[in-house]
C-alpha cells in the first residue's frame, strides 16, 4: 500500500470513512431541503436531482481513495480499508445513483411526490457501505440495520396501495427474524472467540480449543441464515417475491440490486477475512445453499406470468450464482463476484426500469402480452431489454457471458466440477423465461392494453438506459479493464488472508 492510514488518529479515520461521510452529511441535508420544500410544486424532483449529486460525489470519492491506493498501518480494526471496499462502493452507489435516476419521473408520474424518499434511499446506501466496509460484525449489524430500517418505509412509502403496505409489512417482519439469527450468531462467535473483530476471529478460530467449537459453528451457522435470508437465497427467499412485487419498482430495482450487492459484500468479507482458515467447514453449506437457489429459483421463475414476479425470482436465481464463486474461498473467487456483481446490478436496473414504461400502478399485472410489438413501437427500449435479458442469461457478446465464465473458471479451477455443470444447466433453464421477453417484442404483433399504456420516459432515463446497454455489450467484447478491476478489487483479501487459487488445483484449505 502506498498510503497507510491510521484509524486511531481522527484525521485518518475522518479520510478512512470519506464515502461514508459524504453520503450522510448529503443524505442529512436532503431530509432538511425536504422539510422546508414539502408540498411545493416539484419538491420531489428538485431533492432527487440533489441527491444524485450526492451520490456521485461519494463515488469520486470512492474512486479518489482507490487510485491512491490508501490501506491500514496494522490489521483491520473496526473498518477495513482496501481495494475490495472501494470496489464494492463503487457496484453499491451506482445501483442507487441509477435508482434514484429511474425514481424521480417514477414517483411524479404515480403521484407519490414524497421528497424524502431520496433521503431514505441515501440512508439505506449508507447502511450497505459500513456492510461491505466492516471489518468488524457490529459495525456490519449496524449498516444491516440501517439499511434496512429504511428499505421498510421505502417497501410501504406509496400509502395508497395496499400491496405496498403488505410489502412493508412482511419485509418487516421477515427482515426483523434475519436480523435476530444473526444477532444471535455474532453473539456466539464472540463467546466462542472473545472479539467481533474479524481478523481476530480469524486467528481464533484456528487456535481455538475444542470446548468452545460447538458455539463457533453454531455462530457460523446462524451467521450464514442472517445472510441468507438477507441475499434471498433458498430456503430463505419466501420474502423476495411478495415485497418485490409491491413496493414501487424504482423501490425493488434498488433491493434486487444493491441491497443485494451489499449484503453478498459482507458475506464475502465475513468468510474470506474471518472464516478463510475454515473453509473446509463452511464450503459444503454454501455449495449446497448455491446449489439449491440456482435449481429453485429458475425452476419457480419459469412458472410466473408477471414479468415482475418473474425478475424476482431471476435475482433469486442469480443470487445462487453468485454465492458458487464464494464456495472456494478463494482470490479468483472474489474477483469472479466483483465483475458478476457489477454488470448484474446494471443489468437488473435496466430491467425493471423498462417495466416501468409499459405500465402504471406498481406494475404488478405486467405480462409478456404487454411487451408485445415493442420492438416497433420503440425499438431502443426493446434493444435495452433484449440485452438485459441476454445479459441476465448469459449469451456470449454480454458481460453476463464473461461473469458467469469468470465464476466457471473460478469454481472448476478449485475442483468444484459438480457445482459447475449445475450452474450450467440451470443457466439453459433460464432461458425459458428469458427468451420468452425477447420473442414477445419482436414476433408477437402489438397490442394495445388498458392497463399497461405505453410511457414516456425522460431524457435522462433514456441516455441512462442506453449507456447501460452499451457497457453492457462493450464489457461483453473487451472485458480487459472491468476484469483486471475486479482482479485488483479482490486483492484486499490476498495478504494474510487468502492466497489465489490456481487454476486446475484444488487449494490447500489454509489458502482458501
Amino acid at each position: 500500500m502506498n498510503t497507510l492510514l491510521d484509524l486511531e488518529r481522527g484525521s485518518h479515520l475522518a479520510l478512512a470513512l470519506l464515502p461514508e461521510l459524504i453520503l450522510t452529511a448529503w443524505a442529512m441535508l436532503l431530509v432538511l431541503l425536504a422539510a422546508f420544500r414539502w408540498r411545493r410544486p416539484g419538491s420531489q424532483r428538485f431533492v432527487g436531482w440533489v441527491s444524485l449529486v450526492g451520490i456521485l460525489a461519494a463515488i469520486g470519492a470512492a474512486i479518489w481513495m482507490w487510485t491512491r491506493d490508501y490501506g491500514l498501518d496494522g490489521i483491520a480494526g473496526s473498518m477495513a480499508v482496501d481495494p475490495f471496499r472501494w470496489a464494492a462502493t463503487i457496484v453499491i452507489l451506482t445501483g442507487a445513483a441509477l435508482s434514484t435516476i429511474v425514481a424521480i419521473g417514477y414517483l411524479e408520474r404515480e403521484g407519490i411526490e414524497i421528497p424524502e424518499f431520496h433521503a431514505l434511499i441515501q440512508f439505506a446506501a449508507v447502511g450497505c457501505l459500513f456492510m461491505v466496509s466492516g471489518a468488524d460484525l457490529l459495525i456490519i449489524f449496524l449498516g444491516l440495520e440501517t439499511m434496512s430500517v429504511s428499505i421498510y418505509v421505502l417497501a410501504g412509502i406509496n400509502r395508497r396501495s395496499i400491496a405496498s403496505a403488505e410489502a412493508a409489512l412482511k419485509y418487516f417482519l421477515l427482515g426483523a427474524f434475519a436480523s435476530a439469527f444473526l444477532l444471535y450468531g455474532i453473539a456466539l462467535l464472540y463467546g466462542a472467540t472473545g472479539s467481533t473483530k474479524l481478523g481476530i476471529i480469524g486467528f481464533q478460530t484456528v487456535h481455538s480449543d475444542t470446548g468452545v467449537q460447538a458455539m463457533l459453528w453454531s455462530g457460523i451457522a446462524l451467521l450464514v441464515i442472517g445472510f441468507g435470508f438477507k441475499v434471498a437465497a433458498v430456503p430463505f427467499h419466501m420474502w423476495a417475491p411478495d415485497v418485490y412485487d409491491g413496493a414501487p419498482t424504482p423501490v425493488t430495482a434498488f433491493m434486487a440490486a444493491t441491497v443485494k450487492a451489499a449484503a453478498l459484500g459482507a458475506l464475502v468479507r465475513v468468510l474470506l477475512q474471518g472464516l478463510a482458515m475454515t473453509q473446509e467447514q463452511w464450503g459444503p453449506v454454501v455449495w449446497w445453499l448455491a446449489t439449491v437457489t440456482m435449481v429453485i429459483g429458475n425452476l419457480l421463475a419459469l412458472a410466473q406470468r408477471s414479468l415482475k414476479r418473474m425478475l424476482a425470482y431471476s435475482s433469486i436465481a442469480h443470487a445462487g450464482y453468485i454465492l458458487s464463486a464464494l464456495v472456494p474461498g478463494s482470490v479468483n473467487g472474489a474477483a469472479a463476484f466483483l465483475f458478476y456483481l457489477m454488470f448484474y446490478t446494471l443489468t437488473t436496473v435496466v430491467a425493471f426500469t423498462v417495466l416501468t414504461a409499459r405500465g402504471r400502478a406498481g406494475e404488478r399485472d405486467l405480462t409478456l402480452d404487454d411487451l408485445a410489438g415493442l420492438g416497433d413501437r420503440d425499438p431502443m427500449l426493446a434493444l435495452a431489454m433484449a440485452v438485459a435479458m441476454l445479459s441476465l442469461l448469459g449469451f456470449p457478446g454480454t458481460a453476463g457471458f464473461i461473469g458467469k465464465w469468470y465464476v466457471l473458471g473460478a469454481i472448476t479451477g478449485a475442483g468444484y466440477t459438480t457445482l459447475a455443470v449445475i450452474l450450467v444447466l440451470t443457466s439453459v433453464v433460464s432461458a425459458g423465461y428469458y427468451l420468452p421477453v425477447i420473442m414477445a417484442m419482436y414476433m408477437k404483433p402489438p397490442q394495445e392494453a388498458p392497463h399497461a399504456p405505453l410511457v414516456g420516459l425522460s431524457r435522462v432515463v433514456t441516455a441512462m438506459i442506453a449507456l447501460v446497454t452499451a457497457a453492457t455489450i462493450a464489457f461483453g467484447v473487451w472485458p480487459g479493464p472491468a476484469l483486471r478491476s475486479a482482479r485488483d478489487g479482490a486483492s484486499g483479501f490476498l495478504p494474510r488472508q487468502v492466497n489465489v487459487a490456481t487454476p486446475g488445483m484444488r487449494s490447500p484449505p489454509q489458502a482458501r
